[in-house]
């Protein structure tokens, strides 16, 4: 049987001259890979090829043992045209599609990152936006949907207040290290006063305050959780190298 089901196209690629396979990420059906026959002719369901970033609904239906899927009809709603005009919020907007692919297991339904990955994508094309700003809040939330952000206040070792001063990262541990803790752990990650401000901005944002986060700030934190996701998924974040240039920069 045929499933009808949000979408929003994390990847794509030409599989004929006509036709595509697609990367969705579903609301209710997880990642899911479609062959999408003919989606490149104008008059197909599809009304021409899918492109990176649109949303709308998808029927389909699954292929078996990890095969490819056909797409029957996507109705795009939502084309963000916008995050094309500015290569800062392509960028971004790449990344956060990329990092999805990397965090979200095959078929595993996150109705709440869906959510989450179409209202920051939406809050990326307006101008008023920081999208240094924007990928931090989706980050940080999307590592504690998919269980990977732990308590960020104390010190994983022995349960202290870091404090402001030789704090660290332990991706391995899952929290921060303070000074007196962190010479016993060989993998980590230096912690700057600007992303331990983050830190702070984030979690009073999930307490329902609505804090500023400066862009020093946000470059310092998205540095810091695209180290944890490529270390806890051992794979690269390809995107990251047109975001992130504050890993070179140590900031």
């Amino acid at each position: 049987m045929p499933t009808t089901d949000l979408a929003i196209c994390l990847r794509v690629s030409d599989y004929s001259e006509t036709s595509q396979v697609v990367t969705f990420l579903t609301r209710q059906g997880g990642l899911i890979r479609l062959l999408a026959k003919g989606s490149k002719r104008a008059k197909s369901k599809s009304a021409g090829a899918i492109d990176l970033f649109s949303q709308g609904e998808c029927v389909y239906t699954l292929g078996k043992s990890g095969s490819l899927g056909t797409l029957i009809e996507f109705a795009e709603t939502v084309s963000r045209p916008a995050l094309r005009k500015h290569l800062d919020r392509l960028y971004v907007g790449l990344y956060m599609l990329e990092i999805c692919t990397i965090l979200l297991g095959p078929s595993d339904p996150y109705p709440e990152i869906f959510d989450l990955l179409s209202n920051a994508l939406n809050r990326l094309c307006q101008p008023d936006a920081s999208p240094q700003a924007v990928l931090a809040y989706f980050q940080w939330r999307v590592l504690r949907h998919v269980g990977l952000l732990g308590q960020m206040d104390t010190c994983v070792n022995c349960g202290r207040k870091v404090g402001t001063k030789g704090v660290y990262f332990s991706s391995s541990l899952g929290g921060l290290l303070c000074r007196n803790c962190e010479s016993a752990v060989a993998e980590k990650y230096a912690v700057s006063p600007s992303c331990l401000s983050a830190i702070a901005a984030l979690s009073a944002a999930e307490a329902g305050k609505r804090p500023t986060l400066p862009d020093k700030q946000a470059r310092a934190i998205n540095a810091l959780l695209a180290y944890h996701i490529e270390f806890q998924s051992g794979k690269e974040i390809k995107s990251a190298r047109g975001v992130l240039d504050e890993r070179k920069k140590g900031i």
